[in-house]
């Protein structure tokens, strides 16, 4: 699965100013629900009942919030970069300002979770975070998210 495949330029926040986890998550399904079609209180609520299993912040400033909903036919991202970091409740204690949200069809496990690792085979590489945090724009953000990283681990 490419990382093209999951996420437009369209669904791309390069600026967010959330005050809270629950806004952030707030923020990205606002734009998830715009982009798909589902109703954003659903996106929230789901987004919410996954949290409260364990906290999708996954460290170095990175949370990966995921969701499967019905009325989708495929996997579907969104991304927010935060201009100040924000609370949480990543592994390591650390403010998040990364946000990949990845919605996925009810029945769809095994392609959620091939979604799931390839956002995180590209964020949990140093140099592509790097990228994020520096691009300019959505245009930016989305040639870093989406580039072939050689080597990166």
């Amino acid at each position: 699965m490419d990382m093209a495949d999951l996420i437009g330029p369209d669904a791309i926040i390069a600026s967010a100013e959330p005050r809270s986890k629950k806004q952030a998550l707030q923020d990205i399904a606002t734009l998830a629900a715009g982009k798909t079609g589902l109703d954003e209180d659903a996106v929230v609520t789901a987004l919410l009942k996954r949290e409260r299993l364990g906290s999708t912040g996954v460290g170095h400033g990175v949370a990966i919030p995921h969701a499967k909903m019905a009325g989708l036919d495929r996997v579907a991202g969104a991304f927010a970069r935060l201009k100040k970091p924000i609370a949480f409740d990543a592994v390591d204690n650390q403010p998040v300002d990364l946000v990949f949200l990845l919605l996925a069809p009810e029945d769809a496990s095994a392609e959620h979770l091939k979604a799931l690792a390839q956002v995180s085979r590209q964020l949990r590489s140093g140099d592509v975070r790097e990228a994020l945090r520096a691009a300019d724009g959505r245009q930016g953000v989305h040639a870093a998210l989406t580039q072939e990283r050689v080597g990166a681990a």
